[in-house]
């Protein structure tokens, strides 16, 4: 394959969850525009992935919105800045250039040549717990799914949900509402006892389970039981000791996800608690021309909420067009009154008044 030429850009934000999609819109705002990197399929990060449907309080202005429903919002703000997504790859390299770029490598092979670099990485790469069995990564995306697919028909088909928290509960729940359900679900977990903090999920669930329409099964997975290439089964521990076989058709494995911070350890970087230090002014790391926003971050009196992201990557694009612009004054403007951001968001300005 003939390598790409790299992707030159002003901005690369590492992260497409809220705070990184903010820090889309508060560049845009200074008329820097950005790619985006994230290690998930989708955009979002945390609320996307581990809450789309839970409630969050704490959104200035919305009194109360899902997950999903933020990252929706976030989409649509970002949107007249026409950010392009580099989805369902991770940063593996980075490094500084000879003239003061950053050149950025990812999982996928995508190279970039970026003036400035933010990372908005979260707690690190999100990537699902997996069962470790011998074989299992060959049925992954046949057979074996970490994340829900609501597209898949399931009809016919004997699925297992592995997992006993509010992962499992939502998944269990989606399948029997889905349009193609299962002939057969069931719920495996390591004790009978499930978890969530929501009680209307789990009573429906646990109704579910003495109604028939979810079988319940407590053991640990110790291996599979193949025909072939094909999946059949599952092989048990149960709680008395003895080896069960499962059968099953499709399993889902629904055991969370688990924060990586991966390369970003390697990058010589200034950290503390494998969080990455900066200045609270710019919120630069100890790197000039590389700054940190979100949970990936910390300085004194940092607290980990989204509000508190929002706040660090607005300051940190003002300090980031100072560096690209050092001739120039950045000015505080506001979108309410600057003909200069309406023409930047696109604004009619016939549909100001």
């Amino acid at each position: 394959m003939t390598p790409t030429a790299p992707i030159e850009t002003d901005a690369l934000v590492i992260g497409a969850g809220p705070v990184g999609l903010w820090q889309v819109f508060q560049l845009g705002l200074q008329d820097i525009r950005a790619q985006v990197v994230d290690a998930l399929p989708h955009a979002g990060g945390q609320p996307a992935e581990l809450y789309p449907d839970k409630p969050i309080y704490d959104i200035p202005g919305l009194p109360v919105c899902s997950g999903r429903e933020l990252v929706d919002r976030l989409l649509l703000q970002v949107k007249p800045f026409q950010p392009r997504l580099h989805l369902d790859q991770s940063v593996s390299a980075l490094a500084r250039e000879a003239d003061g770029r950053w050149a950025v490598r990812t999982s996928a092979g995508q190279d970039f040549l970026a003036r400035l670099v933010f990372i908005a990485a979260g707690v690190g790469a999100f990537q699902p717990k997996r069962l470790k069995l011998d074989g299992i990564e060959a049925l992954e995306g046949q057979q074996v799914h970490h994340r829900f697919d609501a597209t898949r028909d399931w009809r016919g088909q004997h699925v297992v949900v592995h997992g006993g928290d509010a992962l499992a509960i939502d998944w269990a729940l989606r399948l029997l509402d889905s349009a193609q359900p299962p002939a057969g679900l069931s719920l495996l977990h390591r004790r009978e006892v499930l978890q969530a903090d929501d009680e209307a999920a789990l009573a429906r669930v646990q109704d579910a389970i003495a109604s028939g329409r979810v079988r319940l099964v407590v053991g640990q997975p110790l291996g599979l039981d193949l025909e072939g290439a094909r999946l059949r089964g599952l092989q048990l521990l149960d709680p008395q000791g003895q080896t069960q076989t499962l059968a099953l058709n499709q399993l889902i494995v629904a055991l969370g996800l688990s924060p990586r911070l991966g390369p970003i350890a390697d990058w010589g970087l200034a950290m503390e608690r494998k969080q990455l230090v900066v200045n609270p002014e710019s919120f630069e790391t100890s790197e000039a021309g590389l700054y940190a926003v979100g949970d990936i971050n910390t300085y004194p009196g940092k607290k980990k909420l989204i509000l508190c992201g929002f706040h660090e990557a607005t300051l940190a694009a003002f300090a980031a067009a100072a560096r690209l612009r050092p001739e120039e004054r950045v000015p505080l403007q506001y979108t309410t009154t600057s003909p200069r951001l309406h023409q930047l968001l696109g604004v009619d300005p016939k549909a100001e008044h």
